[in-house]
């Protein structure tokens, strides 16, 4: 391993932690100046709507590049390398992971500091077992095909934020609110469980690969997937009930 690998780590670390401060500060700053009401949220309100801003922006980050690393290049491929795919990393990918760690460690940090106003047992135990299942790929170079399929499921949280901004702003019965609310729903049904679907399937096809694995990894990839698509389950369920309040509710008023 050379000097750029060892650096790579806390540098893509690093720069997630600063990436977040920065677009906490920025998210603030643009909504006192261009949105109105800001000015009079809480100051708890205030923390979680900036908060909110920067998982937006770690969320779109992760999802586009998670997106182009399995769909679109050909690091994944079968026949694209001689390695195995289990075994298959790169740069980016590295790098990529890095930032999430960033993101996660920055999120989990202000979630204890303002527990639990800013998200509850839930959270602490998603973003744990997502740190964990990052920080064990990167540092083997394992696994990271099925890590960055979990990523991906972050694609959701734009519209999980956006859902939370129009309810703040009392917006619950606009236009947008409801076609944020099917879009949130249709999100969900493809990015986290019609995707964890594919996930086992793929998991299943390549588990001569997959068992190749180091123990550690091998079984925390049996275990850890499924306890995060239990979660994904639960919260769709809740994402189910909510939509079918809000289009009951808009069919009376109108």
């Amino acid at each position: 391993m050379g000097l750029i690998e060892h650096l790579l780590l806390p540098a893509s670390v690093l720069c997630g932690i600063i990436m977040c401060n920065i677009i906490y500060e920025v998210t603030g700053l643009f909504s006192s100046l261009y949105i109105k009401g800001y000015a009079k949220l809480s100051n708890t309100q205030k923390v979680e709507w900036n908060n909110r801003g920067f998982s937006t922006f770690h969320a779109i980050i992760v999802a586009v590049v998670s997106f182009h690393l399995v769909v679109l290049s050909d690091l994944f491929r079968d026949e694209s390398q001689d390695e195995m795919m289990i075994n298959k990393t790169s740069t980016l990918s590295d790098g990529l992971f890095g930032i999430s760690l960033g993101y996660f460690l920055s999120d989990l940090g202000m979630i204890l500091w303002h527990f639990p106003a800013l998200g509850g047992k839930e959270y602490l135990l998603h973003h744990g077992l997502s740190m964990y299942s990052i920080f064990l790929s990167l540092i083997s170079g394992n696994g990271q095909f099925y890590i960055l399929m979990v990523l991906f499921t972050e694609s959701t949280t734009p519209f999980v934020n956006l859902r939370w901004y129009l309810d703040l702003a009392g917006k619950k019965n606009s236009k947008l609110y409801i076609l944020n609310g099917i879009a949130l729903f249709l999100g969900w049904l493809v990015a986290r469980i019609l995707l964890f679907i594919y996930f086992y399937m793929h998991m299943y096809a390549h588990f001569d690969q997959v068992r190749t694995m180091f123990p550690l990894g091998f079984y925390s990839l049996l275990v850890v997937p499924p306890m995060l698509a239990l979660m994904n389950v639960f919260w769709f369920w809740k994402i189910c009930k909510g939509l079918r309040k809000t289009l009951m509710k808009a069919r009376h008023t109108k």
